[in-house]
């Protein structure tokens, strides 16, 4: 099925880029409430821009990456559109803070949901998506969803009521790793190091600790 990517920001964008390893780009349409920012990410991708609409009428998997205030009114906007479809669909949130239950009833219906956490990193294929599903998602048509996304990262079904704190792992967690390299890189050049070399250090340095770690 098409992957559709309605909020092309910092989530939207690192999945779609993803994704584009793995599809054609033909298949994956990006829309962003400013147009030219979905346009310079689809040409650097080789996928489609198009509208909102259009993504909520031919996608399969509605990647709906707007910011948590912003999703009652985008499902406000595109529910009618959703309710006269009879192909099979799947709306894909990866709102902070919004359970499923809440973007059902954005939606006002029950519709198959997939809840993600994503993290920026997924744009080079060492992200960590957490998910969860409602029971309207089609075992199949989960399967094949993951295998889309395995280009991602790391892929793990968790209990909804867990993601929030597992986000706060891997999806803010990043940021507290930057801080650490950056700091472990300067005392380095404090040292004499010169700073490009010092970053690269300290990057593979973290780079083979986890990598250690995780074997």
């Amino acid at each position: 099925m098409k992957l559709g990517f309605i909020g092309t920001g910092n989530m939207g964008g690192a999945l779609a880029k993803a994704a584009a390893k793995a599809m054609d780009g033909g298949s994956i349409y990006l829309a962003n409430k400013t147009a030219a920012k979905a346009e310079a990410l689809a040409a650097q991708l080789g996928c489609r821009a198009v509208s909102v609409e259009q993504v909520a009428q031919t996608c399969g998997y509605l990647f709906l990456g707007v910011k948590p205030q912003m999703m009652a009114g985008l499902l406000t906007r595109i529910a009618p559109i959703l309710a006269a479809r009879t192909d099979d669909f799947v709306l894909v949130s990866m709102a902070a803070g919004l359970t499923v239950a809440t973007i059902e009833g954005f939606a006002g219906t029950r519709l198959p949901v997939i809840r993600i956490m994503p993290n920026t990193p997924t744009a080079i294929g060492k992200g960590v998506i957490q998910y969860c599903c409602n029971d309207l998602v089609d075992g199949a048509v989960l399967t094949d969803w993951l295998a889309d996304m395995a280009p991602c990262g790391l892929l793990d079904a968790l209990d909804e009521s867990l993601i929030d704190a597992a986000s706060a792992v891997s999806g803010s967690g990043p940021a507290y790793m930057y801080v650490f390299l950056e700091a472990l890189a300067d005392g380095a050049v404090a040292c004499g190091v010169p700073r490009a070399k010092a970053y690269e250090y300290a990057a593979m340095t973290m780079i083979g600790s986890a990598e250690m770690y995780l074997k």
